[in-house]
């Protein structure tokens, strides 16, 4: 019999089913050619499932739920609720654009969205290995859809295949490693798996071998090199209404299933998967950054600056447990989620202004279609402005704060190869900046092409000018998200 805190953990999640289904159903009779109740209905329960999960975090209870399959936690309901956030903020923006390509004949566009939401709920509540896994299929199943959502498109099939046969190659490196763990410790249960590693009893080499696996099967998700492949085509390739769905929302997923697998499960082997992450980081930060300068297109430029940017993540994963010592985990795990939500922030607004200058039969990808902006719009070129100054890692905005965090995880550490690691972070983001400055250069300085002004939808225009405030308000005031970070950390750490 399955008790009544079982049902109350997953209420989010069975709210967001039931009204993906129902709208998937309403949507059968709507004939408005923009879907209009369909989005509403969508954005409605967006919100509803947002507001829950901020109540259940607010509340600050963990709730271990079917048999200790399911976590409720305040970790996992902040980026819940800010997923379910960044899911409104897509469809807000992704609308416009997907009425003029013809991508609004059904209502994929929002029921497919609200499924993969879905699967990151599950993904980011997961307890136990399958149930991750279920969450992280139900993610990338909907993912592929959306993006073959443009049929008679060759470019987006394209991007579509490669996904899929990547996305299919990462899901069997990850089943196999967890897999291996389960064979290993006799259990799929994260906190049974973290005590039965911890006992010393059993042979080191195969739980390294699986986690070899596991790091690469969360690196794909993540985007890490070498398991990067996918990214820039997949970001230029997909619609790009359905480029920020993937590179939003899912990436605090990915950090979840990070936390939940490495720290909650298998945090005695640190000591092997932090060489592993470190690896991952370097090459992220190096390729990311130096393959992002090469780049014409804006879409493919974004895609290698996300794979230098999850570089930081990763440098902040593997700042938490120093020598055996897991006093510093509370600050190195906070910096990472601090740098996830505000890296998510940021790529919304970034992407918001691709979507909004793509015209009807024109898409605004490539970084020459942006010259002059700021004659066109001051508004839109100052947004733009605002968020890849952030993600240069430029202060007073919050992307410098991000990196602060994790140069500071990384050196009070004081160990000599972390304090290393700082300084070649540090020189890859100067590096970085280049790309970022360059595209700021071509909207204030170059002639425009067009001298078309730039419109938008009112819902867009509100969405949009909150989104750039944040990404600056934030950086002026960072402590109350950095403080709400450190807060679920230690009390993940706790249980």
């Amino acid at each position: 019999m399955i008790d009544k805190l079982s049902w109350i953990a997953v209420y989010p999640e069975i709210v967001l089913l039931v009204m993906a289904c129902v709208i998937a159903l309403t949507d059968l009779f709507v004939k408005s050619p923009r879907r209009t109740a369909t989005y509403v209905l969508t954005l409605l329960t967006l919100g509803m499932v947002a507001l829950l999960n901020a109540l259940y975090a607010q509340g600050g209870q963990t709730i271990y739920a079917f048999g200790n399959m399911v976590v409720s936690d305040s970790m996992g309901n902040w980026l819940k609720c800010f997923a379910a956030i960044a899911m409104i903020v897509t469809m807000v923006y992704g609308r416009p654009y997907a009425g003029d390509r013809d991508m609004l004949r059904g209502g994929e566009l929002f029921t497919l969205g609200m499924f993969s939401l879905l699967g990151m709920s599950v993904m980011i509540s997961g307890n136990n290995f399958l149930v991750i896994y279920l969450g992280l299929e139900l993610l990338t199943l909907s993912s592929y859809a959306l993006v073959a959502l443009r049929r008679d498109n060759a470019t987006a099939t394209e991007a579509a295949m490669k996904y899929f046969v990547l996305g299919a190659m990462a899901s069997g490196f990850l089943l196999y490693g967890l897999s291996m763990m389960y064979g290993a410790t006799g259990s799929l249960d994260v906190n049974a798996v973290f005590k039965a590693v911890a006992s010393g009893q059993i042979k080191h080499q195969v739980l390294v071998f699986g986690l070899v696996f596991i790091v690469a099967g969360l690196a794909f998700k993540l985007g890490a090199v070498p398991f990067h492949m996918w990214i820039p085509d997949v970001y230029q390739g997909a619609p790009t209404a359905v480029t920020l769905l993937i590179g939003g929302a899912p990436k605090l997923a990915a950090f979840a299933i990070s936390i939940r697998l490495l720290v909650e499960g298998l945090l005695p082997l640190a000591i092997e998967w932090q060489q592993m992450l470190a690896v991952l980081a370097v090459g992220s930060l190096l390729i990311g950054n130096l393959a992002a300068i090469a780049q014409t297109n804006l879409k493919r430029m974004l895609a290698f600056s996300t794979i230098s940017q999850m570089g930081f993540v990763l440098l902040g994963l593997m700042a938490g447990v120093v020598n055996g010592n897991t006093l510093s985990a509370a600050n190195a795990y906070s910096s990472a989620m601090f740098y996830m939500i505000t890296y998510v922030l940021t790529t919304l607004a970034s992407f918001g202004i691709i979507l909004l200058l793509a015209r009807e039969g024109f898409e605004s990808e490539e970084i020459a279609d942006f010259a002059g902006l700021n004659q066109r719009s001051p508004l839109y070129a100052g947004v733009m402005a605002v968020c890849l100054f952030s993600l240069a890692g430029i202060p007073p905005l919050v992307g410098f704060y991000a990196k602060l965090s994790v140069l500071q995880a990384l050196i009070s550490s004081n160990q000599a190869g972390y304090i290393g690691l700082a300084v070649f972070a540090v020189v890859m983001s100067l590096i970085g900046a280049f790309y970022y400055l360059r595209v700021i250069k071509v909207m204030y300085f170059d002639e425009p092409i067009t001298a078309t002004t730039v419109s938008a939808p009112l819902d867009v225009r509100a969405v949009l000018s909150l989104n750039g405030a944040l990404v600056l308000i934030l950086g002026l005031v960072p402590g109350s998200l950095m403080a709400l970070c450190a807060k679920s950390i230690v009390k993940m750490l706790g249980t």
